[in-house]
């Protein structure tokens, strides 16, 4: 039997303000036995289990791995503005006319992240 990934792990400074807002993200639960100050926090949802853990160097250069979201109640450029109000920030803008593209944020950490369109947009488009 093949392996299977159970966590995504992602290196951080505050390992329970960084999975408190991954938790929003990605309407997931942050582990009720994790607390701030605590070395790892571990979010599941629906599509992903993230763990977050405690390293003491900050993020320096563009990450090697990154997550693409994609909404599943609304279309992608809702979904850039509820992430923008949760904290996220704006990379870059990669949409274009005709309504492909997706928009890469990065988290308030800094690890950068894209938003992809909803499957209802790309069945929209032809692209399902």
């Amino acid at each position: 039997m093949a392996s299977l990934v159970r966590h995504v792990t992602i290196d951080c400074a505050d390992p329970h303000a960084l999975a408190s807002f991954w938790a929003q993200v990605l309407e997931g639960t942050l582990g009720e036995d994790d607390n701030p100050g605590d070395e790892e926090a571990l979010v599941e949802s629906a599509g992903a289990a993230l763990l977050f853990i405690r390293v003491p160097e900050g993020k320096s250069v563009k990450n090697r791995v990154h997550l693409d979201v994609q909404p599943q109640d609304r279309n992608r450029d809702e979904e850039v503005e509820r992430l923008l109000a949760l904290g996220a920030t704006v990379v870059g803008d990669h949409r274009v006319p005709g309504g492909k593209g997706w928009v890469t944020l990065a988290d308030p950490e800094g690890n950068e992240f894209c938003v992809e369109r909803s499957h209802a947009e790309r069945v929209a488009t032809g692209d399902a």
